[in-house]
């Protein structure tokens, strides 16, 4: 009993260091690269700088009104758990994004006299580092199973929905639809600037689902062998990778002769190490290799766990 609690409190103090880790890159990202480069934007806060163009209502309090009625749904779809961990990684994100406009672009610069953003005028620089690491960090905070708030809510509904769709993907096109709606709001957005804007966004969508499904991935290993040296493969599969394996029987259809097949799922960093074994243990061993993107299993993702 004490060490499933000792086990509860670990995940949870990992998952909120890695969500806190997101919420890290996400001013770094949009605040020093894209906002900085002066590149349209996406999402809820997107949406508010539209309005605000057309109404010149605050930007803030049309985030606001966006976001309440939204975090809402997000706690009658997802649970309180979801409720509480978005609404900590949008005050922590808020704060951090603050502090970083307040140091780089106020405090700093009376200082030392000089403007510290952007730190390059190159806006495909801008669009590519602020997209990779704002997807890094919006990975993270995906991963844990929380979200930003604003359409991140309405993505991961639309996720449900449309499971054969990666989250990355759905974002990416509802962000382009926001950046096109953009053209209508600001007269003095050029071709150069949405076109550096997509980018950021097809980027971000990469580096996204990169780290959204990117640890899940592994290679499935189809190994056909004859019985003695299949079985010395799997020993040294299962003590020196520490890997599972599944023997299935098989039959040469051109000899007739009995065979076994060795099926194991292994992480990509660990592969070329099971290529050295099957070379040692059975030269003329027959290999089938291929990438699994998803697996369900002990050392994998939890069966029951939520799609992501």
């Amino acid at each position: 009993m004490e060490n499933d609690r000792k086990k509860i409190v670990v995940q949870y103090v990992r998952r909120y260091a890695l969500i806190t880790l997101g919420c890290v890159l996400y001013p770094i990202g949009v605040v020093m690269f894209l906002q900085a480069g002066g590149l349209a934007g996406g999402g809820a806060t997107g949406i508010a700088l539209i309005i605000n163009q057309v109404t010149d209502v605050p930007t803030g309090i049309i985030a606001f009104a966006i976001n309440v009625p939204l975090l809402l749904w997000g706690w009658k779809v997802f649970g309180r758990e979801f409720f509480f961990s978005t609404l900590y990684v949008i005050a922590l994100s808020s704060l951090l994004m603050w502090l970083t406009e307040y140091i780089f672009l106020t405090r700093l610069p009376e200082i030392y006299g000089q403007e510290f953003l952007p730190f390059t005028d190159n806006m495909l620089i801008n669009a590519v580092a602020g997209g990779a690491i704002f997807g890094c960090g919006m990975g993270l905070i995906f991963r844990c199973g929380s979200s930003s708030g604003g359409t991140d809510i309405p993505v991961k509904v639309l996720k449900k929905k449309f499971r054969h769709i990666s989250t990355g993907t759905i974002t990416m096109i509802s962000d382009i639809i926001i950046v096109a709606c953009s053209v209508f709001a600001y007269k003095e957005n050029t071709f150069e600037v949405l076109f550096f804007t997509v980018l950021s966004v097809v980027v971000f969508t990469l580096c996204f689902d990169w780290v959204l499904y990117g640890g899940n991935s592994a290679k499935m290993v189809f190994i056909i062998s004859e019985e003695e040296p299949a079985r010395r493969i799997c020993d040294r599969v299962l003590k020196e990778l520490d890997a599972g394996a599944t023997f299935i029987d098989a039959r040469g259809a051109y000899t007739g002769g009995e065979k076994k097949m060795l099926l194991c799922v292994v992480r990509p960093i660990v592969y070329p190490h099971l290529r050295d074994i099957v070379n040692e243990e059975d030269k003329k061993a027959f290999m089938i290799v291929s990438s699994a993107k998803e697996i369900y299993g002990e050392g994998y993702i939890p069966p029951g766990k939520e799609e992501l």
